[in-house]
């Protein structure tokens, strides 16, 4: 059931974010409670307190980079495609794949 709970207040979470409003407990619960659902009381303010140190922006972005190097990436292609216009990406070279030995090579061919 804790999964349940950290879904509901990263999705009340997320929610009051995208209204402009700001994360607190009490607001995360009032959210949580007007979905009907039931949750354990230490969430939202565990949820409260670790937005009062980070932007939620920041955690969006930094999901699954292991350290904020898609925030970096996703940040600098705005700026990038303003200045001029992107070149067209270099294609890549095709990697020849090791051919598999099939079992008629082996002597074991059954047919």
């Amino acid at each position: 059931m804790a999964a349940f709970g950290e879904l509901a207040c990263t999705y009340a979470a997320l929610l009051l974010h995208d209204d402009g409003i700001p994360i607190t407990s009490e607001k995360i619960s009032t959210v949580v409670k007007a979905a009907k659902l039931t949750i354990d009381s230490y969430w939202p303010p565990l949820f409260a307190k670790l937005l009062e140190k980070r932007s939620v922006d920041d955690l969006i972005l930094s999901v699954g980079s292991g350290g904020g190097g898609a925030a970096v990436a996703v940040s600098a292609a705005p700026a990038a495609a303003g200045a001029a216009p992107a070149a067209a990406p270099a294609a890549e070279e095709k990697k020849e794949e090791p051919k598999e030995e099939s079992d008629d090579d082996m002597g074991f061919s059954f047919f």
